[in-house]
C-alpha cells in the first residue's frame, strides 16, 4: 500500500505493522485520523467526535468506579496486583523484598490500565475558544484529568544500563547494536552550550552538537536533523512560557511518569512527513524537500530517535526505558492528540511484569540516554520502539533535587 498524497488531501500514511506484531488498540483499526480528511481538516472533526462518543459510552468512567469503589488495598488486575498510590505500591516491595541487581532499582511504575484509545485536545485547538462548544470543551477537559485516574502503579525493577553488556555479552550500551536490540543506548556529550534555557541558544549550538553525535554513532547513516527540545525543570524560577512561534519549547515543571512512546506506526511516518515537506513545528534549521524528494528519502530506512541530556548529576526522576524485546508482542494503545490542522498520534502501554526497564543512576551531564520513538524497518531484525517514563528514586532524601535536562527528538536518515 502506497501513501496517499495529493495537493489537496492530507498525507495517508499505510499502517506498517512489525512482524508479528498484534494490531494496536486503536480507532479506525488503526488506520490513521488523515484517512478521514475533510476539506483539509486532517481527520481532525473525525477524531473529535470519536472523542466525545468515546465518553458517552462510559467505559472510561467504568474503568475509574473499578478503581475507585475497590476496597483499600492492592487491585487484581489480569495483568498482576496494582496499587492506587506510589506509596501503597512502595510498601508492597518492601513487604515483598523484592530487590534489584547491582546498580539497579525497585519502584513503582505508573501504566494505563485502559485498554481502549484515548484522546486529548491540545491546548491551542480552536475548540476552547468557541462559545459554540462550550459543553464538548467542559467533557473533553474532564477525559484528559481522568486519564490520571485510569492509572495504578506496579512493582519494576530497573537495571543500570551502564551495564547492559552484562546482560548481553558483546553488546555495549554505547553502539548502534544496542539500539538495534534493544531501542536503548547512551552516548557521551560535551556540549558547548552554556545556557539550555535559552532556546535560541540551544537551536543554535546544541541541535549541530546532536546531529553529529548521531552521525558518528549510526554507521551508514547519511544525514540527520533535530527539530525540537523540551527542557524540564520542576524548580526553574525564570518565565516558563511556551511560544511556538519563537521556536521556544518553555520549561517543563512536571515529568511524565507515566508509561508511554512518543510516536508509533503512523505518527512516526507522517511526523517524518510534515517536516520534510512543510518545516511543520521545525525548531530546528530549515528543510524544503518536494514530495517526490521526501518520498524518495521515506523509502530508505530512517528513525526517530530522542537524546536525554542532564544539565546537572539526576539525583530525583531519573528518566527510564524499556527494552524493545520484552515488549515486542504487546499491543500499544493509541492515543491522540487533536491539533487544528493534525492528528498526532501516542502510545500507551499496560503492564507486564517481564518489562525490561532500564535506568542510569545519577546520571551525569555528559551520559546522553538515547531511545527510540520509531524506526521504518519492520521486518522484525531490529527494535521499532522503547517505551519510557520517569520515575521516583525513593532511595533519595525527601529534599533531593529534581531532574533539570533537556531531551531533544530527532529523525535519523541513511
Amino acid at each position: 500500500m502506497s501513501e496517499q498524497i495529493s495537493e489537496q488531501t492530507a498525507f495517508v500514511p499505510p499502517l506498517e505493522l512489525t512482524e508479528g506484531q498484534p494490531p494496536p488498540i486503536a480507532a479506525n483499526g488503526g488506520l490513521s485520523y488523515m484517512s478521514f480528511d475533510k476539506d483539509g481538516d486532517s481527520g481532525t472533526t473525525a477524531a473529535t467526535n470519536d472523542a466525545l462518543r468515546l465518553i458517552d459510552e462510559g467505559g472510561g468512567q467504568a474503568i475509574i468506579d473499578l478503581i475507585e469503589n475497590t476496597p483499600p488495598g492492592p487491585i487484581e488486575t489480569k495483568w498482576g496486583l496494582g496499587f492506587r498510590r506510589f506509596s501503597e505500591c512502595l510498601d508492597y516491595i518492601k513487604e515483598k523484598g523484592i530487590t534489584a541487581p547491582e546498580g539497579g532499582l525497585v519502584t513503582p511504575m505508573r501504566y494505563t490500565i485502559f485498554e481502549e484509545p484515548s484522546y486529548s485536545v491540545v491546548s491551542s485547538n480552536a475548540l476552547w475558544s468557541d462559545p459554540s462548544r462550550e459543553a464538548d470543551a467542559k467533557k473533553l477537559r474532564k477525559d484528559e484529568m481522568d486519564n490520571n485516574r485510569r492509572c495504578l502503579y506496579f512493582p519494576q525493577v530497573l537495571k543500570d544500563a551502564r551495564r547492559i553488556e552484562e546482560y548481553y555479552p558483546g553488546l555495549s550500551p554505547y553502539s548502534a547494536e544496542s539500539m538495534d536490540k534493544l531501542g536503548v543506548s547512551l552516548a557521551h556529550c560535551e556540549s558547548e552550550c552554556q545556557n539550555f534555557y535559552d532556546a535560541h541558544e540551544v537551536e543554535r549550538v546544541f541541535y549541530p552538537e546532536i546531529e553529529k553525535l548521531l552521525l558518528d554513532f549510526f554507521p551508514g547513516a547519511t544525514d540527520a536533523l533535530v527539530y525540537n527540545h523540551d527542557v524540564f525543570d520542576k524548580h526553574y524560577e525564570g518565565d516558563r512560557t511556551e511560544n511556538q512561534d519563537d521556536k521556544n519549547p518553555g520549561v517543563n515543571a512536571n515529568y511524565a511518569n507515566l508509561v508511554h512512546n512518543d510516536l508509533n506506526d503512523n505518527s512516526g511516518r507522517v511526523r517524518c512527513w510534515e517536516l520534510l515537506t512543510k518545516n511543520l513545528r521545525n525548531f530546528g534549521r530549515e528543510v524544503n524537500y518536494t514530495k517526490d524528494e521526501a518520498r524518495e528519502k521515506m523509502s530508505r530506512r530512517f528513525m526517530s530517535i530522542n537524546l536525554a541530556k542532564p544539565m546537572h548529576t539526576v539525583k530525583q526522576n531519573p528518566f527510564v526505558l524499556c527494552a524493545w524485546p520484552s515488549f515486542a508482542d504487546q499491543p500499544y494503545i493509541n492515543n491522540y492528540r487533536i491539533y487544528d490542522d493534525r492528528v498526532g498520534e501516542t502510545t500507551r502501554f499496560t503492564y507486564r511484569p517481564e518489562h525490561e526497564w532500564y535506568w542510569i543512576p545519577e546520571q551525569k551531564p555528559n551520559e546522553v540516554s538515547m531511545l527510540k520513538c520509531y524506526d521504518s524497518v519492520t521486518d522484525g531484525s531490529v527494535s521499532r520502539w522503547s517505551f519510557h517514563s520517569a520515575c521516583i528514586d525513593a532511595n533519595q532524601p525527601d529534599d533531593a533535587p529534581c531532574r533539570k535536562n533537556v531531551v531533544v527528538r530527532s529523525f535519523v536518515f541513511f
